[in-house]
């Protein structure tokens, strides 16, 4: 079987081939997999990430390209158009993979017949391992709910099929932040995810170039997640009013946010676009 690995990269040349190579060393001694591919989407890099990633000589990597910046889920996504493996991951490129996380995240995700699922991971902060809040603790099974809340699946982290993928993806190239929660929630309105709790996956966070330090408003996209999810029509009646809910909440943060910073204009923007779905009483969002 061969597994495909992407891995977008957007002015990381470092980081890139440390996660590179966290994929090619890879223990196989069960022979999980007869070979494996790793496609790199170099996303429209400025700085020395293509002569980087024109020394590596190993015929397992192939290197795409972006003439222009799109986004990482344009990345993802040309990566995983061009992908030929039966199995599919997942690996941004400032993270990186333990030398066991393929094998033993294999063995777990067909022993389970998931369609979808996810390793532990350690968050790394300025060079030093941190613990994550217990509301961020990953679980198996079906979730929507509390992923309706906060992201709860790491795109370094997940393992799919062909079919998952023909079936929920692909990523949406109009959000520039928060395209993961989208996606994720499209799964588990389909799918349950698994969880193999071991912590295989090192998640670095905390450099200037992280995508959610540099998008302010990241509840605007989430809120735009949450009306797409209304609108594709396949919620059950439970799903559908917890979204409703957590539209009404993120809103409501949003538009204060808005106030408080002098931009009354966008705030009712957003509440006559928000207005078909009824979240907020007739006495305003904002007032008790």
């Amino acid at each position: 079987m061969l597994i495909s690995i992407v891995i977008p990269v957007f002015n990381r040349p470092e980081q890139v081939l440390r996660a590179i190579r966290s994929v090619l060393t890879q223990h196989n001694r069960s022979c999980q997999w007869k070979s494996l591919e790793v496609l790199v989407v170099d996303d429209g890099s400025t700085d020395a990430t293509p002569l980087a990633l024109c020394r590596i000589n190993d015929p397992r990597v192939r290197v795409l390209r972006h003439a222009q910046n799109q986004g990482v889920s344009a990345a993802r996504n040309t990566g995983l158009s061009a992908a030929q493996g039966e199995c599919m991951a997942l690996l941004d490129s400032d993270d990186w993979w333990m030398p066991e996380k393929l094998a033993t995240h294999l063995a777990y995700h067909w022993a389970g017949g998931w369609r979808i699922s996810q390793a532990d991971e350690v968050w790394i902060r300025h060079g030093r391992p941190v613990n994550p809040m217990f509301k961020h603790a990953k679980v198996e099974g079906w979730f929507f709910e509390d992923a309706l809340k906060m992201c709860l699946i790491s795109p370094s982290c997940v393992l799919f099929d062909r079919r998952f993928w023909e079936e929920v993806g692909p990523f949406d190239t109009t959000l520039p932040a928060c395209e993961d929660y989208d996606l994720w929630l499209r799964t588990l309105v389909r799918h349950p995810v698994g969880f193999c709790p071991k912590k295989m996956v090192r998640k670095t966070g905390g450099h200037p170039d992280q995508l959610s330090r540099k998008i302010i408003g990241l509840d605007l996209y989430r809120i735009q997640a949450l009306v797409k999810l209304l609108q594709i029509q396949i919620l059950s009646t439970s799903q559908r009013r917890a979204t409703l809910q957590e539209l009404r909440t993120k809103a409501k943060i949003y538009i204060s946010g808005c106030l408080k910073h002098g931009k009354p204009e966008e705030a009712e923007r957003i509440m006559e676009w928000l207005s078909p779905w009824q979240i907020f009483p007739a006495s305003g969002p904002l007032r008790p």
